[in-house]
C-alpha cells in the first residue's frame, strides 16, 4: 500500500467523526430554538381567553425580577475606595499628618515658655548669643530671651558694639568682649565666662546665691550679601566676605569648645548640658539662583561646617541644631525713615557702572532675576513670618521640646528647600527670568595690554597708574546697605 493510498484511507476514517460533530452541534441549534418557540406557544396560549380550562397548559414557576437598589452614599464611598486604593493611601497619610500637625501647633501655642527660676526669683540659666548687636535678629532675639527668665550675653568685638548692647536697656543682658582672631584673649573672655559661671549669684542683695548654667549658645552670621554676577566682583570682595561672613563664625565656635567640652558647673550641682544653635538663611542656598554666588557659597559651607560640628559633638552629648530661616518681618526694629526708601542701588542703574562685555552678558538676565518673586532672599510681596515663630522655635530647642537637628522656620524655608531638592534647576532659573543670551560681545584687548605698551616706550609712572585704573574699572565698586555699613561686612 503506497503512503497516498494510506493518507486517503485516514481521510475516509475521520469523515464520521466530522459528520457526528457538526451534526451535533445542529441539533443543540435546532434544539434551543425549538424550546423558545415552544415556551412562546405554551405562554400564548396560557394567557388566550378562548382556550378551555383543562386544555389550558400551565405556566412554570418562574423567579422574581430583580429590582434594582441605588447604591447608598456609604456604600458607593466603599466602592470607590476599593476602586481607588492608592489614592486613598495618600489621602490617609496626607490628612493623618496634617492632623498631627495641626494638633501640634495648637499645644505649642498653649505652651508656657518660662525659663527656670530660683524660689526666690533669681535667673538659673545663661544663654550667649554670638551676632552682631547691630542686628535686628539680634537684639529681637535677646530681648526675647531676656524677658522670658535668661540671662544673655552678646558678644561685643568692638566699642561701638559695647554702646549697642548697653542701648538694650536691659540688666540682664550683658556685654561679652572677645576678639576671635586673637585666641590669648578670646582665651581670657572665656575664662571670665567661666568664672562667671562657676561663681554663685544672688538676684537682691542678702537673697540665697544661686549658681547659674550655660542652656545654649546661638550663632548668628551676618545676613547681607551683595547680590552681583560673578565676574563682576573684586577679589578683595570676596576675601573680605569668607573672612567676615564664614571665618568669623567659624572661629567664633571654635572659641567656645573648650567651655562646651569641659565640666564647669559645681560637683554640688546638677550637670547642664549646652546646647549649640546655628543660624543661617535658607531660601537662596537652597535653590542657588545665579547672581547670588556669595550667599550660596557661604551658607553652604557653613551647612557642611555645622554638619561636621553635629558629628563631632553628638559623642559628647551636645546637640547642635541647624536653625533655617526663610523670611521675617523686621519692621519693628527697622528706624522709620521720612520720605520714600531706597536700599541700594537699583539694579538697571547698577548694571550701568559694570564693564561693557559684562553688562552684555549679564546684564539683561541680572534685572530679570532682581525683579524675581525671590530677588535678594526676600519673597517679594510677603511681609514675612512673624519674629515670635523665631523665638518659639529657639525656645523649643533649648529646652528639648524640638530634637530634630534641622529646624526650618520662616516664610519660604520649607516650601524652597522642597524646590531646592524636588525641582529641576532649569526650570526654576527659567521662572526667575533667566533667558539664553543669543550673541555674545567681542573680545577686547584688556587694559594690562595697553599700559604694557605704553610702559616699553617710556611712561612707566603714567602707565602704572592707568592700568591700576583700568584694573579697578573691571568690578563694580561695594554698595553700601541702608544703615551705612558695608554689605560684605
Amino acid at each position: 500500500m503506497s503512503a497516498d493510498d494510506q493518507q486517503f484511507l485516514d481521510l475516509l476514517s475521520s469523515i464520521p467523526n466530522q459528520i457526528r460533530r457538526y451534526s451535533g452541534d445542529v441539533a443543540e441549534y435546532v434544539d434551543k430554538y425549538v424550546d423558545k418557540v415552544a415556551d412562546e406557544i405554551r405562554d400564548t396560549l396560557a394567557t388566550a381567553d378562548w382556550v378551555p380550562d383543562y386544555v389550558r397548559p400551565k405556566v412554570p414557576d418562574r423567579p422574581p425580577p430583580i429590582q434594582i437598589v441605588p447604591l447608598s452614599t456609604f456604600q458607593r464611598f466603599q466602592d470607590w475606595v476599593s476602586r481607588n486604593k492608592i489614592l486613598t493611601g495618600i489621602i490617609v497619610v496626607g490628612f493623618g499628618y496634617a492632623t498631627y500637625r495641626t494638633v501640634r501647633a495648637g499645644r505649642l501655642l498653649r505652651k508656657t515658655r518660662r525659663a527656670k527660676r530660683a524660689r526666690n526669683g533669681g535667673r538659673l540659666e545663661v544663654v550667649v548669643v554670638a551676632g552682631s548687636p547691630t542686628l535686628p535678629l539680634t537684639k529681637s532675639l535677646s530681648l526675647d530671651m531676656e524677658r522670658r527668665g535668661f540671662i544673655v550675653f552678646v558678644l561685643c568685638h568692638s566699642a561701638q558694639d559695647e554702646v549697642a548692647v548697653l542701648q538694650y536697656s536691659r540688666p540682664d543682658i550683658k556685654v561679652l568682649s572677645i576678639d576671635v582672631t586673637d585666641p590669648p584673649q578670646a582665651g581670657q573672655s572665656m575664662e571670665k565666662l567661666a568664672a562667671y559661671l562657676q561663681a554663685p549669684h544672688s538676684a537682691v542683695p542678702g537673697a540665697k546665691a544661686n549658681y547659674v548654667a550655660l542652656k545654649s549658645i546661638i550663632l548668628i552670621p551676618s545676613l547681607n550679601y551683595q547680590t552681583s554676577p560673578i565676574a563682576t566682583i573684586p577679589p578683595s570682595s570676596f576675601a573680605d566676605l569668607f573672612n567676615t561672613h564664614l571665618l568669623h563664625p567659624i572661629l567664633t565656635v571654635q572659641s567656645f569648645l573648650p567651655l562646651l567640652t569641659s565640666r564647669i558647673t559645681p560637683h554640688s550641682e546638677k550637670t547642664a548640658t549646652p546646647k549649640v544653635l546655628v543660624f543661617t538663611p535658607s531660601i537662596i542656598s537652597s535653590i542657588n539662583p545665579p547672581f547670588h554666588a556669595p550667599e550660596a557659597t557661604v551658607c553652604s559651607a557653613l551647612s557642611a561646617f555645622t554638619e561636621v560640628l553635629t558629628a563631632e559633638l553628638r559623642p559628647l552629648g551636645i546637640p547642635v541644631t541647624h536653625i533655617q530661616l526663610g523670611t521675617f518681618d523686621f519692621s519693628g526694629f527697622s528706624p522709620a525713615r521720612a520720605g520714600p526708601q531706597t536700599t541700594g542701588v537699583l539694579p538697571p542703574a547698577e548694571t550701568l557702572q559694570w564693564p561693557e562685555s559684562a553688562r552684555h552678558a549679564y546684564g539683561r538676565n541680572y534685572v530679570s532675576q532682581s525683579e524675581s518673586a525671590i530677588s535678594a532672599g526676600r519673597i517679594r510681596g510677603l511681609r514675612g513670618s512673624s519674629l515670635r515663630d523665631l523665638h518659639h522655635a529657639v525656645f523649643d530647642v533649648i529646652d528639648g521640646t524640638e530634637k530634630s537637628d534641622v529646624v526650618r522656620v520662616g516664610l519660604g524655608a520649607g516650601l524652597y528647600g522642597f524646590v531646592g531638592r524636588f525641582v529641576p534647576r532649569g526650570l526654576v532659573a527659567w521662572m526667575m527670568g533667566i533667558r539664553k543670551v543669543d550673541e555674545l560681545s567681542a573680545w577686547e584687548r584688556s587694559h594690562h595690554d595697553n599700559t604694557s605698551e605704553e610702559s616699553e616706550d617710556g611712561e612707566d609712572g603714567e602707565a602704572g597708574e592707568e592700568g591700576e585704573a583700568g584694573e579697578a574699572s573691571e568690578f563694580i565698586p561695594v554698595t553700601r546697605d541702608v544703615d551705612g555699613h558695608d554689605v560684605w561686612k
